[in-house]
């Protein structure tokens, strides 16, 4: 954030502080909450594959990929693991970053079940089934280590030094093979992580692009603003760390500072390194984006981002764009941790706004509430949802809908929900995976952490971390 705009924040801050008659200040900016059976949309739900338990404890997936070289789905255990899916549910491990011989040491959640370390996401090069290309067996993880033994490329400036997390290449001899067949993998970049939440989130090729495209081939990181609260160390918005931030990086490049990956030269600050800028740097002022996607129609990145107390927000993020984090946390400037004001709403220009956004407090949900996805769903498998964006709450499990064209609009009236048929009954995915707890004899939990995933031919997938089962929408 520029000096001028802090004085602005500050000066304002106080001044909201001094009047609280006139301020607005409120934790309830949307008043009118997402309509309970207004604009539904019922779909069926099927099981669809079962991923192991680890140790008694059920898998903890937060990203499902669709690999059309190899004609299979991958999904990701936060606990290090990353399974294979056939097109018909049968799930062989893929590779188990925990093994010793990979030197990796992942920082898994034992110590807590919802806190948000481990191997959080997984990208497969968009040539990984091409031989004689560059992208040739090439996998890449985002994985927290409790390993901080090496010089980390990136750092915080503050907080506790609780742990890296590193991007890994993994090189596989023959992609087509049922498991990992490569050698150790190669280091990219390190980051220190100055708390244990609000780490990395996900990462991704934009598989709308083609060779020749300039995105094509490109990996974008998305990385949390660092963790406690409020963006307590005030980096989000600071040009000159990678945290609260979207990255782009070509990782078989090697103009980097540390020689291991490109930066691209039309990243919005590829040549202002000189004025402490970073050119990895797509897009800044996030918060913890563990949800992105495309848009085949649009080409447009969307992206769900968690808010502090109060908005929850979808985004489209283009290149260059701040989304105002922590400034502005969804329309509303920030006044405190759990405050936002109402007038002057999307009053600063240059700041990238929500596309939707809706309410922490909304009566659907529950505390603790966080945005998740996200899937543009263009395809003709499930009519009802074509042309649809789907994203939700990830600990309620509730799965919204807006419509995909005409988003920059924004606003939160036209947010409505997605429910599943269970035969006469409708559900929430929440008591859909509550349902089966009881069949597995497991207390039945309290949150889902929902997740999406996207398959070929516009199969739709969605992910728990409380029952192992991945399951498809199906009309």
């Amino acid at each position: 954030m520029s000096t001028i705009r802090r004085v602005v924040a500050v000066v304002f801050t106080a001044l909201l502080i001094a009047g609280p008659a006139v301020a607005q200040i409120t934790n309830d900016p949307f008043p009118d909450p997402i309509p309970a059976s207004e604009g539904v949309i019922v779909v069926g739900l099927e099981e669809f594959a079962v991923l192991p338990d680890i140790d008694g404890a059920p898998a903890r997936p937060m990203v499902l990929v669709d690999e059309p070289g190899s004609g299979r789905l991958f999904v990701n255990d936060m606990w290090g693991l990353l399974y294979s899916i056939s097109y018909d549910g049968n799930v062989t491990q893929y590779l188990d970053a925990r093994e010793s011989r990979w030197e990796v040491e992942v920082e898994t959640p034992e110590r807590a079940p919802i806190m948000e370390v481990g191997l959080q996401s997984f990208a497969f090069h968009p040539q990984f089934n091409e031989p004689g290309t560059a992208g040739y067996g090439k996998l890449y993880t985002w994985i927290d280590t409790g390993d901080t033994a090496p010089e980390p490329d990136f750092v915080p400036g503050g907080g506790d030094a609780t742990h890296h997390i590193v991007l890994l290449e993994w090189t596989a001899r023959d992609p087509a093979a049922a498991t990992y067949d490569g050698g150790p993998p190669r280091e990219l970049l390190r980051i220190e992580e100055p708390f244990d939440n609000h780490n990395g989130g996900r990462i991704g090729f934009n598989w709308t692009s083609s060779p020749g495209d300039p995105d094509f081939g490109l990996l974008y990181l998305g990385m949390a603003d660092g963790g406690a609260a409020g963006d307590e160390l005030d980096i989000a918005q600071d040009l000159g760390r990678v945290f609260g931030k979207i990255l782009r990086v070509h990782p078989l490049g090697s103009n980097s500072a540390n020689g291991r990956y490109g930066v691209p030269a039309d990243n919005p600050y590829a040549r202002d390194g000189d004025d402490g800028t970073l050119g990895e740097i797509y897009a800044s002022g996030v918060r913890n984006p563990q949800g992105f996607d495309w848009d085949a129609s649009t080409g447009d990145l969307l992206m769900a981002d968690i808010g502090q107390s109060v908005v929850e927000t979808l985004n489209v993020v283009p290149l260059g764009g701040d989304l105002g984090w922590n400034t502005w946390e969804g329309s509303y400037r920030v006044v405190t941790n759990t405050r936002v004001e109402l007038s002057g709403s999307r009053g600063e220009p240059g700041i990238t706004y929500p596309v939707a956004e809706f309410d922490q407090n909304d009566p659907l949900l529950q505390p603790g509430s966080a945005a998740t996805g996200v899937v543009a769903y263009r395809d003709n498998r499930i009519p009802q949802l074509t042309n649809r964006v789907l994203w939700g709450d990830l600990p309620s499990g509730e799965v919204f809908h807006v419509p995909a064209d005409g988003l920059r609009g924004g606003g939160q009236a036209a947010i409505r929900r997605v429910l599943f048929r269970d035969g006469a009954e409708t559900k929430t995915l929440l008591e859909v995976v509550q349902a089966k707890n009881a069949d597995q004899g497991r207390p039945p939990t309290f949150r889902a952490d929902l997740h999406f995933g996207r398959g070929p031919d516009g199969r739709v997938f969605l992910l728990n971390k409380w029952d192992g089962v991945v399951r498809e929408i199906v009309q």
